[in-house]
């Protein structure tokens, strides 16, 4: 299974709003340079609810292309249909993809049984690795304990994103961690914390700007370095906060711009941070020498 960071990838816009993908082939490159461990396609970070069906198939592409086996790609292939999220999954399985990140099914509102079926039925599907991407946040659906040890005993579903911040639930979801399921945090606020009761790793935001600090965080943990770890995560911490100060993505797109990234703006409806909130983030990255 996967150990260590995988970066959330975001996807750069041209001025005109169009998908930069000379951009994006050099992000590639950038992070495996920078020690990055795997690389997410496709996930909430790349505003992928904005993207058209063709342009997050040419992003899921080039990215697979561009990594050429260097690092494993993940792509997000979930989605609120079943049958859609099988689609898609076959179809990034096809592109070469390394895993696959399917999101719980938001808006419909099913029931525990529903959730194993929707796992389950794209994960027979496929022979490529499948992670459940757990987010209430934003999807409004929370995986009970009892759902979640059931949907871990399919020998395709490999593990799960993690990005409830909540720890007594990862407590609970921990027991069912094993050589064949484990659970990898999608919250940086709480990544060494999900490290210590047996995470495998983290799918990050901050290392879209801070690839080997994000690395290194996890690899030292999992050596058996943990005050190391620990320090260096409680360093970064308010810049991690206020990488969550507005809507992911706004504030890491909007921080490494600021360093000279030139990762374009936004799709509405996501639109440039407040002057208020942009200060706050920038005050953090001049703490941290970033500025």
């Amino acid at each position: 299974m996967f150990k260590g960071s995988m970066v959330a990838l975001i996807t750069p816009f041209n001025e005109d709003g169009s998908v930069n993908f000379a951009k994006l082939r050099e992000l590639v490159d950038w992070h495996i340079a920078e020690g990055t461990d795997s690389i997410l396609a496709l996930g909430t970070t790349a505003e992928t609810p904005t993207l058209t069906m063709s342009e997050a198939d040419e992003i899921a592409k080039t990215v697979i292309e561009q990594a050429n086996g260097r690092v494993p790609v993940i792509v997000g292939s979930g989605s609120n249909n079943t049958m859609v999220a099988k689609e898609q999954s076959l179809k990034y399985e096809k592109m070469g993809a390394d895993g696959l990140l399917v999101i719980t099914p938001y808006y419909n509102k099913c029931t525990d049984a529903g959730l194993i079926s929707h796992f389950t039925t794209v994960a027979d599907a496929v022979h490529t690795p499948v992670w459940v991407y757990h987010v209430p946040g934003r999807t409004g659906v929370k995986i009970s304990y009892n759902a979640l040890a059931e949907i871990s005993k399919h020998p395709n579903i490999v593990g799960l994103k993690e990005a409830s911040g909540d720890m007594s639930l990862v407590c609970q979801y921990a027991k069912l961690i094993n050589d064949d399921f484990n659970i990898y945090s999608g919250n940086d606020d709480i990544n060494v914390p999900i490290l210590s009761v047996g995470g495998a790793g983290v799918i990050s935001v901050l290392a879209n700007i801070l690839p080997g600090v994000t690395h290194n965080i996890v690899m030292d943990y999992l050596k058996g370095d943990v005050v190391k770890a620990k320090d260096e995560h409680l360093k970064h911490l308010d810049f991690i906060n206020a990488l969550f100060i507005e809507t992911n993505p706004i504030p890491i797109k909007e921080a490494m711009n600021m360093v000279g990234m030139n990762v374009g703006q936004f799709r509405q409806p996501l639109v440039p941070m407040q002057e208020g909130t942009r200060a706050a983030l920038r005050n953090t990255m001049v703490e941290l020498g970033l500025l």
